[in-house]
């Protein structure tokens, strides 16, 4: 499918996409801080400056969006253009990540991953429902976490 957009406009676009306080992120925020849940954000001294820090349950939590990161879910799709680019910019993401959290692991902190497709889309949870998995995760011992929206294969 071509681009809707000529080069200049997608490029204004894409640089006015935010890297912190996006949308998923404030939602998970807010439903954290109602509940009682007091936390820092984007920790520079942590690997992947996590988007939300627990220091008291020793938790971290990531809030991914499924095109930056390259997530297998119906958000995600490779753009047709500039092909090379784009392989080369998400797949670094990604095994960025994967680095990022096995440092966070092997240093004793416990991970969230919330991928943007449990909370936008077609597939999307009820926002409550991933507030409380969240709580529930970090009210446990387990060491990780991984919410993302539904899809054809799960039901949704």
């Amino acid at each position: 499918m071509a681009d809707v957009h000529d080069s200049k406009t997608r490029s204004r676009n894409m640089a006015a996409i935010r890297g912190a306080d996006t949308k998923p992120e404030m939602l998970i925020r807010r439903g954290l801080h109602s509940r009682g849940f007091r936390y820092r954000l984007h920790d520079r001294k942590l690997p992947g400056r996590p988007d939300i820090v627990l220091p008291w349950h020793r938790a971290v939590i990531f809030v991914n969006g499924c095109f930056w990161h390259g997530h297998d879910c119906p958000m995600f799709r490779w753009p047709a253009t500039r092909q090379e680019f784009w392989h080369d910019k998400i797949t670094g993401n990604m095994e960025r990540d994967a680095r990022n959290i096995a440092a966070l692991l092997s240093s004793g902190w416990r991970v969230a991953l919330i991928w943007e497709c449990a909370l936008k889309g077609r597939g999307k949870l009820p926002p409550e429902a991933v507030i409380d998995s969240l709580i529930d995760w970090l009210c446990s011992a387990e060491k990780r976490l991984t919410l993302e929206g539904l899809t054809a294969d799960t039901g949704g």
